[in-house]
């Protein structure tokens, strides 16, 4: 399985990145939503992480422009974000993340949301 991380943080990114390989999931990344986008195109992932807040495209038009567009609607998303306001997990929600982590989360967190959309056991 092929997970698209998404993060500006190159910290963040690379610390997610470690616990997926671990877990044995195979990982491209990306470092904004325009970069997602491409990649997500081109790559085809079995599912996304990413960040909502990001420069130059952040997470929630990126996901929204993922849902629109035929060859990646089908993509599951996990949004992540450090602004745990109720409006950006309604927004998220409504345009079309399948699960919604608050930053700081465990590891073990993100792989039972990951597992659970890949319906893996």
């Amino acid at each position: 399985m092929t997970i698209l991380v998404v993060d500006d943080e190159p910290h963040m990114r690379k610390l997610i990145e470690i616990h997926l390989k671990r877990a044995g999931y195979t990982i491209k990344s990306a470092k904004n939503g325009r970069e997602a986008l491409t990649i997500a195109a081109s790559e085809g992932p079995d599912l996304i992480v990413m960040d909502v807040m990001m420069s130059e495209m952040d997470g929630l038009t990126a996901l929204s422009q993922l849902k629109k567009d035929p060859a990646t609607q089908a993509i599951p998303v996990i949004m992540l974000t450090a602004r745990g306001h109720s409006m950006t997990r309604q927004e998220a929600e409504e345009s079309g993340a399948e699960a919604f982590l608050n930053k700081p989360f465990s590891p073990t967190q993100l792989l039972s949301e990951i597992k659970n959309l890949a319906n893996e056991s």
